[in-house]
């Protein structure tokens, strides 16, 4: 049997197995594949499908993402951008609500140079990014020109309000 153009798959899962020192047998209990496919798959005499080649990422510690340039299923400006989004999706120092800004910021610059939104991207994320600045804005709205929160020059801001300052009191 010929082998088949998979991107040298078969070699990397290969050279992956062995640097997490891993037998093919213990591969194949790690993933549910059987070891004679595992075996196909390396040879290059298989190409395995999207679900298969997460399972091996999985057990392999791997990002699917880079099997799936390898197989040929995805391309590699995609995985660029799927691991862009898996970035600010993991990151815990963020809140969700960031999360979804920043995605959706990071669609827009994208949509501006001309390229279309990443994968997974929501498309109607910049209304809705559009309406969390309008948001920003109003709650940030109240202040002087120099940033000041109502304070003027010569107030001390441990002071109780003036007559002055809310002219409806």
């Amino acid at each position: 049997m010929a082998s088949l153009n998979v991107g040298n798959l078969g070699e990397y899962l290969r050279e992956q197995r062995r640097a997490a020192q891993l037998s093919l047998r213990q591969l194949a209990d790690a993933t549910g594949v059987s070891n004679p496919y595992l075996s196909q798959i390396e040879r290059g005499l298989r190409k395995p499908s999207a679900d298969v080649l997460q399972q091996v990422a999985k057990a392999l510690r791997i990002s699917a993402e880079t099997l799936y340039v390898r197989a040929g299923i995805l391309d590699e400006r995609e995985r660029e951008e799927l691991e862009t989004r898996a970035v600010i999706l993991a990151d815990p120092s963020i809140n969700e609500r960031q999360k979804n800004v920043l995605l959706q910021i990071y669609d827009s610059f994208r949509r501006e140079n001309g390229f279309p939104p990443g994968p997974g991207a929501d498309v109607n994320a910049e209304a809705d990014a559009a309406a969390d600045a309008g948001a920003s804005a109003d709650a940030g709205a109240g202040g002087d020109a120099d940033g000041d929160a109502g304070t003027r020059d010569g107030d001390d801001a441990g002071t109780g309000a003036t007559k002055d300052q809310h002219p409806h009191s």
